[in-house]
């Protein structure tokens, strides 16, 4: 089995180097992740600009590839032949955040998974739930060891690729969330819905030393709608959750209400 794993934490994040080594013990990985953080921007892909790749030594010595683009544009490089390696599955995270609800649609975690569907392989995403993505902590402060359990979510995910790669429906990826507790801590793990975010956020005048004026529009942590068999749920519960997604859109039901709009005649001259 061939593993491409990429994150949208960026290269150096640790959760990556938690997925990395358990998928190791299952199949061949390739890691090929952005050079910086990139958290947030989705299924954005970047044209009008070259993309510079390059070997990168991870944490423990082993080599990986840092890519100028997002995670998406890391999974199609590998799909397109670069490093000459045709994955089998594509393996996005460990993410330091949860992505749960309605916070999967900017997710760049999940995007990557994503382009799994986009190339015809399965596609995982893995996050775990903390308070603070990784990139906004003091890393002394919370070295690998000391608040952040990567090693449950990891190996759940290695077993979980050899499941998905038999049996998971094509044109679908799992998006897999897990609580921020070593194994024995854990309640299990359950298939479940997407739950439904509700925002907070207040537009904030922020000006810098300069005196330049700038907006803060995302200062406040969103809340959830609480009900049974969502992905918030399962974590609350302190249980792994694992949502089936895919990306077809359309709102079939939805189409049979339109059919009864007269659309051809908008086209037709007139001001009404």
């Amino acid at each position: 089995m061939r593993i491409v794993l990429t994150n949208d934490d960026g290269i150096e994040a640790p959760g990556l180097l938690a997925a990395r080594r358990a998928l190791e013990k299952v199949g061949d990985v390739i890691t090929v992740a952005p050079d910086q953080n990139r958290s947030g921007v989705g299924r954005s892909i970047s044209f009008g600009r070259a993309l510079h790749v390059e070997e990168r030594e991870m944490a423990d010595g082993v080599i990986g590839y840092a890519c100028s683009g997002t995670p998406v544009d890391c999974v199609r490089l590998v799909a397109l032949g670069l490093m000459d390696f045709e994955p089998d599955v594509v393996v996005s995270g460990i993410n330091h955040g949860e992505n749960l609800g309605d916070d999967i649609t900017y997710s760049g975690t999940v995007a990557g998974a994503m382009e799994g569907i986009v190339i015809g392989v399965p596609g995982i995403a893995v996050s775990l739930s903390i308070s603070r993505p990784w990139h906004e902590t003091v890393q002394e402060a919370m070295p690998l060891d000391g608040g952040l359990h990567f090693e449950a979510a990891a190996d759940f995910t290695a077993r979980l690729v050899k499941v998905a790669l038999k049996g998971l429906p094509s044109g679908r990826i799992l998006n897999v969330n897990a609580p921020n507790l070593p194994r024995e801590k854990l309640r299990g793990a359950r298939v479940t819905r997407l739950g439904r975010r509700f925002y907070k956020d207040e537009l904030v005048e922020v000006r810098d030393e300069g005196g330049k004026v700038g907006y803060d529009i995302y200062n406040n942590p969103p809340g959830h709608h609480e009900e049974e068999g969502t992905d918030f749920a399962a974590i609350e519960n302190d249980e792994i959750s694992i949502t089936p997604v895919h990306l077809e859109l359309t709102d079939t039901a939805g189409l049979e209400e339109l059919g009864a709009w007269d659309v051809s005649g908008l086209l037709e001259n007139g001001s009404d």
